[in-house]
């Protein structure tokens, strides 16, 4: 049999393809394209204390080899999300993780406190890393003792898995992910977007309202890669592989260099079964290598002798 359940900490997932918050909204958009229970785990869109709007359209641009966006944490607020999103989430019998973001240390402790008094959710991943929001944003990630802190607030208040979301656009991420994980983190997912612009050449005008945004899509994935290859080798905790990946072959890198579990981003809105279809081609790319399960893969990498 090739196993393609994984444990983070205490917790099984059947699959290790997770899909990657914000591009796959609350599950049930894509609830009538796609068997939701082939997923290895959801992470919901961000949620804050508070609705929000978002930053003003233009806020997508579709570039030659990503996808630029300043979406700004548009988000149904804590309150809205257990009533009305919760439920459909608790009766697919995938694991759910939240995805928590904030202005303040203070906004993301109020909303963890709000989902503690609600079943059926794994754990949280904390946005530390959203580049295109003026409040709070990078700084929870791109300072190690910010992220220690604010992850350990975290950790002090929940049983549940706590997965600091790091950014690249930092001189070493593996510094943060050791903050997070001196924080208490179970895990961490790396790597959010890294920042970029576009400019229209006929109206001297930015593509998106903030001039920079978050830019992903399958241009980030040696970056990406070369994240998750340096954090490996510094934390013992697992890390969520995160950027660029559109296809099984995409995810089979990231275990080769160190990832436990990885999160289907931009290739969702391609094709919503992105995650299931990734999934599949995993299991059989296990039985053509006589690998028993997907843990036997990670870091199997070969550095090439000088």
């Amino acid at each position: 049999m090739n196993d393609l359940r994984i444990k983070i900490r205490d917790i099984e997932f059947p699959t290790p393809v997770f899909v990657a918050s914000g591009t796959f909204g609350y599950g049930q958009e894509a609830a009538d394209l796609v068997d939701l229970g082939g997923l290895g785990a959801i992470i919901t869109k961000s949620i804050g204390p508070q609705p929000r709007l978002g930053n003003p359209a233009p806020r997508l641009f579709e570039t030659t080899a990503g996808l630029l966006n300043s979406i700004g944490l548009q988000n149904v607020g804590v309150e809205s999300f257990v009533k009305d999103k919760l439920p459909f989430l608790k009766s697919l019998g995938v694991p759910i993780i939240v995805n928590i973001a904030g202005r303040s240390l203070d906004e993301y402790i109020e909303v963890a406190r709000l989902l503690e008094m609600h079943e059926g959710i794994v754990g949280y991943e904390l946005n530390f890393s959203c580049p295109n929001v003026k409040e709070g944003g990078l700084e929870f990630s791109q300072k190690a003792e910010v992220t220690e802190r604010a992850t350990r607030a975290i950790r002090d208040l929940t049983q549940r898995l706590v997965i600091p979301k790091l950014t690249p656009n930092v001189t070493r991420v593996s510094e943060i992910a050791r903050a997070a994980e001196a924080g208490g983190a179970d895990a961490v997912s790396l790597i959010n977007t890294l920042t970029g612009m576009a400019v229209d050449i006929e109206t001297w005008r930015p593509r998106i309202n903030t001039v920079i945004g978050g830019y992903s899509g399958p241009a980030i994935k040696p970056v990406a890669l070369a994240k998750v290859y340096e954090t490996s080798r510094a934390i013992k905790i697992p890390i969520i592989g995160i950027g660029g990946i559109m296809n099984w072959q995409d995810a089979v890198e990231f275990f080769l260099v160190g990832a436990t579990a990885v999160q289907i981003g931009t290739a969702n809105f391609v094709d919503p079964r992105a995650g299931v279809v990734v999934a599949e081609g995993l299991r059989e790319y296990l039985a053509s290598k006589n690998l028993r399960n997907i843990g036997e893969l990670v870091g199997l990498l070969k550095i090439l002798e000088v």
